[in-house]
């Protein structure tokens, strides 16, 4: 169906659509072999609060936006490659129902749908779609993945120290590596994980410690390899 579907004229108009809704803020989608499978609108889970978000599914890549006026108005464009995407269900909860995660090596986040049934639908199309990619690229599925960061909401207090309350003066900071709601003085390092960014990322003083020994042991092994081959 999507070879079918690769080269035809609805399916050209279809991504230009989507592309005339991002503007000049999007980036271009139009590229040989890339086909449109769906779209609509899921429920992600944000740092303050869950907001609507329209998701396009391509067969290589998926797509989300910010809504300014449905159908015709995107933007805050964010493109994800499908060979780096990994899902996982989530059970209900009080304030979030029909979850699901999805997870990649730079951002890892959670939507809801409307339905129980949509849920099944979009899983499984995006299960489909990264299987036959993966095929054909001649991949496994990703391991690695980046940790979801928790809601601002989810805590009053420092989820390390668990002693600082936040305020208007006492920001919350999140962990890039373990995606916790920390205080300042609970996250004053920063660490390089190339993987997320080319700049060092606040983490929190667990992790900060946990990488440091992590990259003091690889260091040892790569010395230890070096020694034993001369």
């Amino acid at each position: 169906m999507v070879d079918h579907l690769a080269n035809t004229e609805i399916n050209s108009q279809r991504i230009a659509a989507v592309e005339n809704c991002f503007g000049a803020s999007g980036q271009p989608l139009a590229v040989p072999g890339r086909v449109l499978l769906g779209e609509g609108i899921l429920t992600k889970e944000c740092r303050k609060k869950p907001k609507p978000r329209i998701f396009f599914l391509f067969n290589d890549i998926l797509v989300y936006g910010s809504i300014v006026i449905n159908k015709r108005k995107y933007n805050s464009q964010h493109i994800i490659p499908l060979e780096d995407v990994t899902l996982e269900t989530l059970p209900d909860t009080l304030q979030m129902k029909n979850c699901w995660m999805i997870k990649t090596s730079k951002k890892s986040f959670v939507v809801s749908a409307a339905s129980l049934t949509e849920r099944k639908e979009w899983i499984s199309h995006l299960e489909e779609c990264i299987r036959h990619l993966l095929t054909k690229m001649g991949r496994q599925p990703s391991t690695e993945h980046a940790a979801p960061w928790i809601p601002d909401k989810a805590t009053d207090i420092c989820m390390r120290c668990t002693q600082t309350k936040f305020s208007t003066l006492t920001r919350r900071h999140h962990c890039r590596k373990c995606g916790f709601v920390v205080c300042g003085d609970c996250s004053r390092q920063r660490f390089l994980m190339p993987r997320l960014s080319p700049k060092p990322l606040r983490v929190c003083n667990l992790c900060y410690r946990q990488l440091e020994l992590r990259g003091l042991a690889f260091s040892i092994s790569i010395k230890s390899t070096l020694k034993d081959s001369h």
